[in-house]
C-alpha cells in the first residue's frame, strides 16, 4: 500500500486541492481552462466526498472552464462496486475517494488510467500521489486528515494519552472507545503502525487498547466525541475534521458537551501524528 505517513501539529495543514485536481485532471481529458469548452461539455465524477465546502470548487470549476460536472455521489465501496460492473462502459471521467487503502484498492483493481500532468506534479507533493510508473500516475491526493484523540478533561490527563501507544497502557484500562476495528480509518493507522514499529508491536498494542475499552466498538467518529464528553468513556480516536465540525456548531447541546473535551495530536515527540487523505485519478475508460 502506498505510504501516506506522519506529521507533527505544526507543520501539518490540510491541503485544498481539488481545483488544481480537477482542472488537471480536465487537461489531461483535452479540456483546457484556457480555451472554450465544446458546448454542452460534461466531465462525470464519480465521488465518494459529501462536503458542502466543494460546491463552491465545482461552481468555480463550471464558472472558469464552461465544464459542466455531472456528479455520481455515493461511499467508497459503492462507487468501486458500480466502476466494477460498469466496466468498458463506465461513463466516468474522473473518480474521488476518501482514504488511501481505498485508492489502493482502486489502483490495483485498474479502475484509474494513469497521466502524465505538470500541473498536479507542481501542485501536489510526491508523498501525497502515487508511484509514477512509465505511463504515469495513477492517482493523486488533494486533502488530508489527522487520526487525533479527544479526551474528556474530568476523567483523565492528557499526558496519559499523549501517544497512540498509551491507548494500551493499563493505566487507561475501561476508558477507550473507538469506532470498529475493520473500518478503513482504523486499517489505515493500523497500518501505518505495522510500517513503522513492525507486526509484534502492533499487535501487541491492538490487543492492550482492545483491553482498555470502555464498550465495544460501534458508531462512527462522531459518536466516539459523543461517548467522551458524556463520560462513557475518557478518550478516543477520531479524525481531525470531525471534532472541527462539532466546534463550528451552534446547537447548545454541541457547546455543551465541547466544553468537557480536549484534544491531543499523538506522538509529537515519537514520529508525529498519522495522516490519510481524499484523493482521486481519471478514470480507466475515460
Amino acid at each position: 500500500m502506498h505510504e501516506i505517513g506522519w506529521a507533527h501539529s505544526s507543520v501539518l495543514k490540510k491541503i485544498s486541492l481539488i481545483p488544481s485536481l480537477v482542472f488537471g485532471l480536465a487537461i489531461t481529458l483535452g479540456s483546457s481552462p484556457n480555451h472554450a469548452a465544446e458546448p454542452n461539455a460534461v466531465l462525470n465524477l464519480y465521488s465518494a466526498r459529501h462536503y458542502q465546502t466543494d460546491e463552491a470548487l465545482y461552481a468555480n470549476f463550471t464558472k472558469s472552464t464552461g465544464i459542466k460536472i455531472n456528479r455520481i455521489e455515493a461511499d467508497d465501496n459503492a462507487l468501486l462496486e458500480r466502476l466494477n460492473s460498469e466496466g468498458a462502459k463506465s461513463p466516468a471521467d474522473v473518480i474521488l475517494l476518501v482514504d488511501a487503502a481505498r485508492l489502493w484498492r482502486a489502483q490495483v483493481n485498474g479502475m484509474f488510467k494513469p497521466i502524465q500532468s505538470k500541473v498536479l506534479d507542481q501542485r501536489i507533493p510526491a508523498n501525497l500521489r502515487a508511484k509514477a510508473d512509465a505511463d504515469g500516475t495513477t492517482w493523486f491526493g488533494f486533502s488530508t486528515r489527522a487520526r487525533i484523540m479527544v479526551y474528556n478533561k474530568d476523567r483523565i490527563k492528557p499526558d496519559d494519552v499523549n501517544t497512540y501507544e498509551k491507548l494500551a497502557d493499563p493505566i487507561n484500562k475501561g476508558k477507550v472507545c473507538t469506532r470498529s476495528g475493520s473500518h478503513p480509518y482504523m486499517l489505515s493507522l493500523v497500518g501505518a503502525l505495522i510500517e513503522r514499529d513492525g507486526t509484534a508491536a502492533t499487535e501487541k498494542w491492538a490487543k492492550g487498547m482492545v483491553a482498555n475499552m470502555a464498550r465495544a466498538p460501534k458508531g462512527g467518529d462522531t459518536d466516539q466525541i459523543r461517548a467522551v464528553a458524556s463520560g462513557e468513556c475518557a478518550v478516543a480516536l477520531t479524525n481531525s475534521y470531525y471534532l472541527a465540525r462539532l466546534m463550528r456548531s451552534t446547537k447548545p447541546e454541541d457547546i455543551a458537551a465541547l466544553a468537557k473535551l480536549g484534544h491531543i495530536w499523538p506522538n509529537q515527540n515519537a514520529g508525529g501524528v498519522h495522516i490519510n487523505i481524499s484523493g482521486g485519478g481519471v478514470a480507466k475508460n475515460a
